[in-house]
């Protein structure tokens, strides 16, 4: 039997921004091996950088694009030239780094961005906005764009800090009531529960206090500190590629069913 136009013209990507308050806590790395689980799944996956003034996965996967996000924008390369193939099956379109015009949000970025995902939707089953870190527009933009939002944050202070200030900006900005949450690097089990839990005591206290929904995070996985992570980025390999068995490795695994879900 086959589908009618409005039910081909309805399948669409589930979009999902992988965002967090500050740099250096493994974004890029969760986003890109994130999609290599899902993949192994059985999705279509592609990861779009949307760090598009310091972007990096290029550097987690070791690739060396010809074409980038930034001569689809000028007009100098078609969308479909910079859409490459990555190690673990998915795909990705990948960002230039260190291009100043792209650090604030114009409406030609705006409108840009916009199109683009208009255009990558209908051919993947989810797509993952891999963003800048910080509340900057260009990453609030890139985050508006999705489905759903997971903040990646580590058992650091600082880091703790500013994945709440994201999550207030979220909530309060774009309305947001559900927010995912990965905590990478726990040095025991049930500590990404306890950050969790404590995050959602102050979202509760400050967020949502007097508002009819309240912001609800939801812990999608935990992530060891484990040396082969560091085996890995230094590889530049993915994590699941090279030592697949490892624990960060199958915490990956589990935050891929989660989503699957």
């Amino acid at each position: 039997m086959t589908s009618s136009p409005s039910n081909a013209s309805a399948r669409r990507a589930r979009i999902m921004a992988v965002t967090s308050g500050k740099g250096g806590v493994g974004k890029t790395f969760v986003a890109a091996n994130l999609a290599a689980a899902l993949t192994r799944r059985g999705e279509r996956v592609l990861v779009l950088d949307a760090d598009l003034g310091l972007a990096n996965l290029d550097v987690v996967l070791n690739l060396y694009p010809k074409i980038t996000l930034h001569d689809v924008f000028t007009g100098k390369a078609e969308l479909n030239d910079a859409i490459l193939p990555a190690p673990g099956g998915f795909s990705v379109l990948l960002a230039g780094s260190g291009l100043v015009e792209y650090s604030r949000l114009t409406p030609e970025v705006r409108d840009q961005l916009l199109g683009i995902i208009d255009k990558l939707a209908p051919r993947f089953d989810r797509i993952l906005l891999d963003t800048g870190a910080g509340i900057s527009d260009v990453v609030l933009f890139a985050v508006s764009l999705a489905d759903d939002v997971m903040v990646v944050a580590t058992p650091e202070p600082t880091s703790l800090t500013d994945a709440y200030a994201t999550i207030k900006v979220l909530a309060t900005q774009q309305q947001r009531r559900m927010i995912k949450l990965a905590v990478n690097q726990i040095s025991r089990g049930g500590e990404g529960r306890a950050i969790r839990a404590q995050l959602q005591q102050v979202v509760d206290r400050y967020v949502s206090n007097g508002t009819d929904t309240p912001v609800k995070l939801e812990l999608v996985g935990e992530i060891p500190t484990d040396p082969s992570v560091r085996e890995a980025v230094q590889r530049r390999q993915l994590l699941l590629e090279s030592i697949p068995g490892c624990p960060a490795a199958t915490a990956m695994g589990v935050i891929a069913d989660k989503l699957a879900e």
